[in-house]
């Protein structure tokens, strides 16, 4: 497995040069005659991701991936790409196999919704129940309970979805992993008739983003609220 010491965000990473982290992995794990070409096209994947166009970043992490297949951060950023285009199959897989080199669970909110996708029902189960015995960040519970209760709401079972996403205390500064799961938690007491809960969340989640995705049909279903 894997060191990654001061790991940072890959896709939060601006166009120019890779950071020293991410050339030191594809140094550690590539052939020496593989690691500039396969570092040029993991610097134009992410340039490419950064930019929107998944497409060509999947290209480009396709052929950094045949140069050095053992580099986290390539196989990361690959299973991205593929997920926001909703190659959902080697998305998931690709994330799998970031996940099983770096043994960082930090994608796994998006293997569960790989697997919705798919309709793999058992298999978003099995997911979930492996993540709960993780001590996984803050963030990325928020983003697993997003999923799961997503999931469970899609399944008509509404008091589990609730004990799932329960929101908590409506702080003044939440992450924006903590909003996302405010929205599921409104989206759960609509369909829980809790119309009281639901108004609290909506107003909660306008306050930091008027033009949250999928507020304003959220309102519409409470009659404007």
């Amino acid at each position: 497995m894997s060191k990654r010491p001061q790991r940072g965000k890959i896709t939060a990473i601006p166009a120019g040069d890779l950071p020293r982290w991410v050339r030191d992995e594809v140094t550690r794990t590539a052939p020496k005659a593989r690691r500039e070409p396969a570092l040029i096209e993991l610097g134009a994947g992410v340039d490419a991701y950064a930019a929107g166009r998944f497409g060509k970043a999947r290209d480009h992490l396709k052929r950094a991936k045949e140069l050095a297949p053992q580099a986290a951060t390539i196989r990361e950023l690959f299973g991205l790409s593929m997920y926001e285009m909703e190659q959902w199959q080697p998305a998931l897989s690709e994330l799998r196999t970031f996940r099983r080199i770096a043994g960082d669970p930090v994608h796994m909110p998006v293997e569960m919704d790989c697997l919705r996708a798919l309709g793999r029902d058992r298999d978003v189960e099995n997911t979930w129940d492996r993540f709960r015995k993780l001590d996984a960040p803050r963030e990325v519970q928020d983003e697993v309970r997003v999923v799961y209760g997503s999931h469970l709401l899609e399944h008509g079972r509404v008091r589990e979805a609730w004990k799932v996403v329960e929101p908590g205390r409506l702080v003044a500064s939440p992450s924006g992993s903590t909003v996302r799961r405010w929205f599921v938690a409104a989206r759960i007491a609509v369909a829980a008739q809790d119309e009281r809960s639901a108004r609290k969340l909506i107003k909660a989640i306008a306050d930091q983003d008027e033009d949250f995705p999928g507020l304003l049909e959220l309102r519409s279903q409470m009659g404007g609220a």
